[in-house]
C-alpha cells in the first residue's frame, strides 16, 4: 500500500471473493486510511456485524459497498447460494445508521431482471445514496451460464424503462445508474479503463494484475509484490506492457480510427470468446468474430426455462439450488 501510494494511487477497493474472511481486514482499512487513501469496501455483507461496522467506521472506511442478488429472501437465496436477504437488509440499515456513505450492487440478468423496480424500491427505503444496477457480464465465470442469464432484448428495454420512470417518479437524494450487458452495445468498453492505465489488482498470494480476471488467460506471467516493487511491476512488467497503448494491436483494430476509444476491448473477453488475447473484442461489430455475439443474442431472444441448472463456483450452492427447486 505504500508503494501504490508512492507510484500516486489515491484510491484503494477491498474486495474479493469476501475481503472480511481476512481477519486483519479492519487493520489493512486503517492502514490504508492512514496512508491518505479514500477506503471503500466491497461486501456480501455476510460476516459483517454491528460491531464490525463500528470498527471499520474507526479504521476510516470512507464508503460500503453491499451486493444482492434478489428483491427478496427466496431470489437472493436462489442465485447468492445463502439464506442471508434479512441479514444483508439488516446490515445495509446499520451501515446507513452509522452514516457510513452506502452504494447497493444489484447483480441483474434474465432471471431477476423483471425485479429492477422492487430493487430500486427496497433501495430508496433503506436509505441508499446510490444504487447499481449491474447487469451480469460475460468475462469468467458467468461465461458458463450465459445462455441462462443474458437476457433478451424485450426485457433490458423494460428494465431501462422502469428505472427511468423510477427516476422520474422519485426524484431525490439517490443516484441509480442501470449498466446494460455488453453484449446489446456496437462497440467494447476499455479493458479496466485501459490496460495498465488506471488499474492494479493485487491478490491475497501478492500476485499483481490489470484487472481482476487477467488470470483467465493462458501463457501469461504474473509478477508478485513479494519478488519485485510495485513501481518496477507497473512501469516495466511484461504483463502490464503486454496490451498496454496501441501497438500490440492486430487487424482491424490496428488501423480502426477509433482504436483509441476503446483501445481493442476487453483482452479477457477476447481471449475466452475467441481463444486468442490479441483479437479484436468479438463485442465490437467490426470484429471478423462478432458472429459469436450475434448468436448468443439470438438465442437470448427465446423463452427459456428458469428451471435450468445454473452452474456454481461452490458445488454446495449448486446442491442447495437443486433442493430448493425440488422443495418449491
Amino acid at each position: 500500500m505504500k508503494e501504490a501510494r508512492k507510484l500516486g494511487a489515491v484510491q484503494i477497493g477491498f474486495s474479493g471473493g469476501e475481503p472480511l474472511v481476512r481477519k486483519d481486514c479492519v487493520e489493512l482499512i486503517g492502514t490504508a486510511n492512514d496512508l491518505g487513501f479514500y477506503c471503500n469496501l466491497i461486501t456480501s455483507a455476510l460476516p459483517l456485524t454491528e460491531k464490525k461496522i463500528e470498527e471499520c467506521k474507526e479504521a476510516g472506511i470512507k464508503h460500503i459497498q453491499i451486493s444482492f442478488q434478489g428483491s427478496d429472501k427466496k431470489t437472493n437465496a436462489k442465485f447468492g447460494g445463502t439464506d442471508s436477504f434479512e441479514h444483508k437488509l439488516a446490515m445495509t440499515k446499520a451501515v446507513i445508521d452509522h452514516e457510513i456513505p452506502l452504494g447497493l450492487n444489484f447483480v441483474l440478468h434474465r432471471q431477476n431482471i423483471h425485479q429492477v423496480t422492487d430493487f430500486l424500491m427496497m433501495a430508496e427505503n433503506l436509505g441508499a445514496e446510490f444504487v447499481e444496477l449491474a447487469n451480469t457480464q460475460y468475462y469468467a465465470w458467468a461465461l458458463h451460464n450465459r445462455d441462462k442469464l443474458l437476457p433478451s432484448q424485450q426485457q433490458l428495454v423494460e428494465a431501462e424503462n422502469a428505472t427511468n420512470r423510477f427516476r422520474d417518479q422519485h426524484k431525490g437524494n439517490m443516484n441509480a445508474i442501470f449498466v446494460a450487458p455488453d453484449y446489446y452495445e456496437k462497440r467494447p468498453k476499455k479493458c479496466s479503463a485501459g490496460w495498465g492505465t488506471t488499474f492494479i489488482t493485487v491478490t491475497p498470494e501478492g500476485d499483481v494484475l490489470p484487472c481482476q480476471s487477467a488470470k483467465i488467460i493462458t501463457g501469461l506471467e504474473f509478477p508478485n509484490v513479494k519478488n519485485d516493487s510495485l513501481n518496477n511491476i507497473w512501469e516495466k512488467s511484461d504483463l502490464f506492457n503486454r496490451f498496454r497503448g496501441t501497438s500490440w494491436m492486430t487487424e482491424p483494430c490496428k488501423s480502426c480510427p477509433e482504436k483509441e476509444q476503446d483501445l481493442g476491448g476487453c483482452r479477457c473477453q477476447a481471449f475466452m470468446l475467441t481463444g486468442d488475447a490479441y483479437a479484436t473484442d468479438p463485442i465490437c461489430d467490426k470484429s471478423p468474430q462478432h458472429d459469436i455475439i450475434e448468436k448468443a443474442i439470438e438465442s437470448a431472444q427465446t423463452d427459456k426455462e428458469e428451471s435450468q441448472p445454473l452452474y456454481f463456483r461452490n458445488t454446495q450452492n449448486s446442491k442447495k439450488l437443486a433442493v430448493m427447486e425440488e422443495n418449491s
